[in-house]
């Protein structure tokens, strides 16, 4: 750029002016990224301390359920006119509300946990009577009741070996060759069938109320994924070492899901 008259010097100093309004906006820019880093911490130490009491809050009402079931469901379902009775509820009262006491922890280790499962076994053991069986369903009901809660309110703390073969799940295969293969209620039915003994295509027909291609397609998914095969091309089908452990992981997830012991 050249100017008329005293063009070096004006260019110079526009240079310097230019120079000057960089530097301005330079520091301009990092004074607003101190200010909005010193915001964002304010706000985010605003926000933990209100996440903070309100989970102190919550932990507190928790607890305080948690309590009041294992009083009213150890009174209702445990067995009645036995002379055991008061002492075996006095115990397992002291293990579950210890239990429920720790939701107001930050972090609950798993080997808490297996602690109190190796002390609930080790009780289950020493039963006297079969008539114990009832006591302990119950007590295990009411323990896999506090874990399922703990583990919502994110202080259940999973063994990394068990993190690592989360993290490491395969999420295509596990869906095309296990999830897949099971989501259907017909192939279910089908499942469930072949789990106890084998069955030919028109027992299963009957079974699940299919015919011919409709059949023969869910078979094929079940077949293809390796979970059931067929004796010879007319022969009669049967479940696989690898169907047999899916159709069992879906029951004892279907029973922890509901509360259930298997």
């Amino acid at each position: 750029m050249r100017f008329p008259k005293g063009g070096a010097l004006m260019e110079q100093g526009y240079d310097d002016l230019f120079r000057e309004v960089r530097e301005v906006k330079s520091k301009l820019s990092e004074v607003h990224n101190d200010l909005r880093r010193f915001a964002e911490h304010s706000n985010r130490q605003q926000v933990e301390s209100i996440l903070s009491d309100l989970r102190k809050d919550f932990s507190e009402i928790v607890v305080k359920h948690l309590l009041q079931d294992t009083e009213e469901g150890l009174a209702s379902r445990m067995v009645k006119g036995c002379q055991m009775r008061d002492t075996c509820m006095s115990l397992f009262a002291e293990l579950l509300n210890e239990t429920a006491t720790l939701c107001k922890e930050t972090v609950f280790p798993a080997d808490a946990v297996q602690e109190r499962v190796a002390s609930l076994t080790e009780m289950r053991d020493k039963a006297p009577h079969p008539r114990c069986k009832r006591c302990f369903t119950e007590v295990e009901r009411l323990f896999d009741s506090q874990i399922a809660i703990m583990q919502s309110m994110q202080i259940y703390e999973v063994d990394q070996p068990e993190k690592d073969a989360i993290m490491a799940l395969p999420e295509e295969t596990t869906v095309t060759q296990i999830l897949e293969p099971l989501a259907n209620r017909q192939r279910l039915q089908i499942m469930k069938a072949l789990a106890g003994a084998t069955n030919t295509f028109s027992g299963l027909s009957q079974l699940t109320g299919m015919r011919g291609g409709n059949l023969l397609f869910h078979l094929s998914k079940l077949l293809g994924q390796g979970m059931i095969l067929q004796r010879s091309e007319r022969g009669d089908y049967m479940i696989t070492a690898k169907g047999y452990k899916a159709i069992k992981g879906v029951a004892e997830l279907n029973s922890l899901l509901n509360g259930a012991v298997p």
